[in-house]
């Protein structure tokens, strides 16, 4: 299932054993410095960096593909979007419509960019169980609510997503047909609000079994980390990777400023 990132997680490579705190804050870094970043060379780079953490998780292309391919489909209208509705001056103009160079580099800007976020989050999520994740970004100080959260909703994925098979298989075991047309649409109504009751059902036993085996909103774990020079190492490279290529953006910012080219 596509949704299980951490599938791979038992693979040993650099990666996989980086202490998952280190791991997160400075890959979570070098995230947002590709987020900032807006000259196309340097996030092309960025990119080639992502590949790299990638190359050196030894995650099967299939895996990485199944993720990216829907990335690219929901930015894939981009391209058509932003060339003709960039503020601007046109370079030329196809059926009427004004086509701009800056939109379709915007554009490229904003796919290469997302790529590379979501293939650097693969390599942390993948390299790691989810919950070892969890805990880490526990001991990184995010809120307690919001590790409980993550960790609950990606386990009731699944359970959501099997519920929802069966379902449909009692469903086309009574001959169910799906089509175009009004019944159609009345048995998917149904069939969407039942599981929203049994989601509600499910979830409220879940809180009840909780409360009775003590939890009183704490996460207690066995789960115990050891950072070394090799992971304050890899950090380091990770940062002074992101860190180069934000110095370089600003130079160039400051020579067409003063000079006039970037």
């Amino acid at each position: 299932m596509p949704l299980d990132i951490d599938r791979f997680a038992h693979l040993e490579t650099s990666i996989h054993r980086w202490d998952p705190r280190v791991k997160i804050l400075s890959l979570g870094i070098f995230m947002f410095g590709v987020a900032v970043l807006k000259a196309l060379p340097l996030v092309a780079i960025a990119l080639i960096m992502a590949m790299i953490f990638i190359k050196i998780t030894d995650l099967p292309f299939h895996f990485i593909y199944n993720g990216l391919k829907w990335v690219a489909v929901f930015l894939a209208p981009f391209f058509i979007i932003m060339p003709f509705s960039y503020p601007g001056e046109a370079a030329f103009y196809i059926w009427k419509l004004p086509f701009a160079w800056e939109g379709l580099r915007l554009a490229t800007l904003i796919f290469v960019k997302a790529i590379a976020i979501v293939m650097t989050t693969y390599a942390i999520f993948g390299s790691a169980r989810f919950d070892v994740s969890m805990i880490a970004l526990q001991h990184l100080k995010c809120p307690k609510v919001i590790v409980q959260m993550l960790l609950f909703t990606y386990r009731y994925i699944f359970v959501f997503v099997e519920e929802m098979k069966r379902m449909d298989t009692a469903m086309r075991c009574r001959g169910f047909v799906m089509k175009t047309n009004l019944n159609t649409l009345y048995v998917m109504g149904n069939f969407v609000g039942t599981l929203l009751v049994r989601s509600f059902e499910r979830t409220t036993r879940v809180y009840k079994a909780m409360l009775s085996k003590g939890y009183q909103g704490e996460f207690h774990t066995m789960v115990e980390f050891s950072a070394g020079w090799k992971d304050f190492l890899k950090a380091a490279l990770v940062l002074g990777v992101i860190i180069a290529l934000l110095a370089s953006e600003l130079l160039g910012i400051f020579r067409q400023a003063v000079f006039g080219w970037y």
